[in-house]
């Protein structure tokens, strides 16, 4: 009997997690999700490429196509690549709800902005 006695008492108690996704999550402090380039800081250095343990980030350092091509689906959130950036270029955010129905779109291309030559002031 104090089987139906215990359930009888589950019933009636307020759930003990939140009802995901139907209900937002509780983000703890310091989570660590994608990770974020700011293409005006960055350097095109390819440190963060070298620093990343699963080969999620792909530099183009030259050309119109500069910049970086990284792999979502290939991530690992572990902040290597943020930690080696020199200029702190890379940020880490809270971002965890990253799910995709489609593989094309875990890549993500980050271009250098085109800088427009200036002409040097005539005397």
């Amino acid at each position: 009997m104090s089987l139906f006695r215990e359930a009888a008492r589950q019933i009636f108690r307020k759930p003990a997690t939140v009802k995901y996704p139907f209900e937002p999550g509780i983000v703890p402090p310091g989570l660590r999700g994608r990770p974020v380039w700011d293409m005006e800081k960055c350097i095109l250095c390819v440190l963060c490429q070298n620093a990343c343990p699963t080969a999620a980030i792909k530099m183009i350092p030259k050309g119109p196509d500069a910049g970086i091509e990284y792999h979502l689906d290939r991530c690992i959130f572990c902040a290597e690549c943020a930690d080696a950036c020199p200029r702190k270029a890379i940020t880490m955010t809270n971002n965890f709800e990253l799910a995709d129905t489609s593989r094309k779109n875990m890549v993500q291309h980050y271009k250098k902005p085109q800088q427009v030559p200036t002409q040097a002031a005539k005397t």
